[in-house]
């Protein structure tokens, strides 16, 4: 795949003169952002902004009050650098006088700012109970204050301890340390009339003197209530306990740094896929040379070894009898040879498929553990480098009907420590509601002791959702988590890539994941 370039650019969304479908109070819009993808390349990149106003805690948005669309490129916003266009309803019909202004800034600098604050002593704004302080940080742009991050709500408390948060620097003062920022502290209300508390400015240059034993402390000030009171001090106290300015990379930046992704295979031959000579089998290879099985390998595995350097991939098969001595194999190397179980490219591994399924016999049971044991002790290795250099991927093609659902449990769970993912494509029509408990999308997965995963590393695609479209779009939902593991992981362990990717000549496509 070609060397593309690659920008990052942040959007800011704002809204004016909305729809008030809200009886008694204003609306509480909610801007939901759609990608339109009509080509994988496609340069184009079709945006879609939805407006609604949100009535209730359900995320499916048809049953909120719609309040207005606009459909653009991001090439057109980003020409403009500041684009603003009247919200239209479904029936392109003007919504009111409604606006919508998206900003678009390209992100050079990829360092963040994680912050920890407090307050003491701030005004109280209810009659009944406290304020319900929260924050906002505004960066100083050409046409005025743009607001960069919002905290948490803490209730019912005149001294909070907001959760520590993180603010990317670009979005805060772009790079310069002694931009004014502004900080406004409000008292939150349910109806959407916030009452403020207090404002004041300040730099990062100010912010950066902050430690926990000499935080650094600002004054709210609220400007009304100054005019009027005689002796006004102020109303409140901000106490920014950490100022800590620490680089983030994305994921292109930990493979162009050298981050390598090592991709290994599991097939299902099992006897619930059918006698691969019948063509209603799923191993079934039909005159044109296709089954399930195959097309998910091609999909997937093209995009993924484009980031794999040796493209050296192990393949194994699970749940079959081998020869010569038949006994029942949950981790057998597709070649039959268990000292390098390896397969050249993609092409390799269809090929060792192709060989290995008529001298198999399809057994059972269907037991995921063995194989995801065998990744997660390479990945456990890996854990000995002190950088980003290894991260691994396993495939695992099912037809979905699990027999070790508890040891497979914590088998993930554990793998969930280690620089690791697990991809589970299911082929056929057979309930995959095991597969859906599996991907960790519903809250996190707990093994049978109670343990919970540490972080979500399972994504399951069922096949049959995608027989009739383009090959790329299995690709695209299958790896749609994987950059976002891979740099949670590396994130939480503070790993840095091997070298400094900003220093590397060329990287793979981004466009692929």
């Amino acid at each position: 795949m070609a060397t593309q370039c690659v920008t990052k650019v942040e959007l800011t969304v704002s809204c004016e003169n909305l729809l008030d479908k809200d009886i008694g109070s204003k609306s509480d819009p909610l801007c939901n952002v759609y990608v339109l993808i009509t080509n994988w390349l496609n340069l184009l990149q079709k945006l879609k902004f939805g407006i609604y106003d949100i009535d209730n805690k359900t995320v499916d948005l048809s049953d909120d009050d719609f309040l207005g669309e606009l459909e653009c490129t991001l090439g057109q916003v980003v020409s403009s650098r500041k684009h603003t266009r009247p919200l239209v309803l479904k029936n392109n019909r003007p919504a009111g006088r409604g606006t919508i202004t998206i900003i678009a800034e390209e992100i050079k600098d990829n360092r963040v700012v994680n912050f920890e604050a407090e307050a003491r002593k701030l005004d109280n704004k209810d009659f009944f109970g406290k304020s319900d302080p929260y924050l906002e940080f505004y960066k100083q742009t050409e046409t005025g204050w743009q607001l960069a991050h919002r905290t948490e709500v803490v209730k019912n408390n005149l001294n909070p301890t907001w959760k520590p948060f993180r603010i990317p620097l670009q979005s805060l003062c772009g790079g310069d340390m002694d931009k004014h920022i502004k900080v406004e502290c409000y008292d939150y209300d349910n109806d959407g009339s916030h009452d403020l508390i207090g404002i004041f400015e300040t730099t990062m240059t100010r912010l950066q003197e902050a430690s926990r034993s000499s935080p650094a402390e600002f004054e709210c000030i609220n400007s009304k209530k100054q005019q009027k009171k005689k002796g006004y001090k102020n109303s409140g106290v901000v106490s920014v306990k950490l100022c800590q300015v620490v680089k983030e990379y994305t994921f292109l930046d930990y493979i162009m740094g050298g981050c390598q992704i090592n991709f290994t295979v599991g097939i299902d031959f099992t006897g619930s896929n059918g006698d691969p000579k019948s063509p209603r089998s799923l191993h079934y290879i039909s005159p044109q040379g296709v089954n399930e099985y195959l097309s998910a390998i091609w999909s997937v595995g093209m995009v993924i070894q484009d980031y794999d350097s040796d493209k050296m991939f192990p393949a194994f098969g699970f749940g079959a009898q081998i020869p010569p001595t038949w006994q029942v194999s949950h981790e057998f190397p597709l070649n039959f040879n268990p000292a390098n179980p390896f397969c050249a490219g993609i092409e390799g591994v269809v090929e060792a498929y192709r060989v290995c399924l008529p001298q198999v016999k399809l057994y059972g049971p269907t037991n995921f553990s063995p194989i995801i044991n065998h990744v997660a002790r390479f990945a456990m290795q890996a854990t000995q480098q002190k950088t980003a250099s290894q991260y691994f991927v396993l495939l695992i093609i099912t037809d979905g009907v699990i027999t070790d659902l508890d040891q497979t449990r914590s088998a993930i769970v554990n793998a969930s420590r280690l620089p690791m993912s697990i991809i589970i494509i299911g082929v056929g029509g057979a309930d995959f509601t095991a597969m859906e408990f599996l991907d960790g999308d519903d809250g996190r997965l707990r093994a049978p002791t109670g343990e919970t995963a540490a972080r979500d590393i399972v994504q399951f695609v069922p096949f049959r959702q995608f027989q009739n479209a383009p090959r790329e779009a299995l690709a695209q939902s299958v790896l749609a988590e994987l950059p976002g593991q891979v740099v949670s992981y590396f994130s939480i362990h503070k790993l840095k890539p091997p070298h400094d990717p900003e220093s590397q000549p060329s990287a793979p496509s981004a466009s692929a994941l």
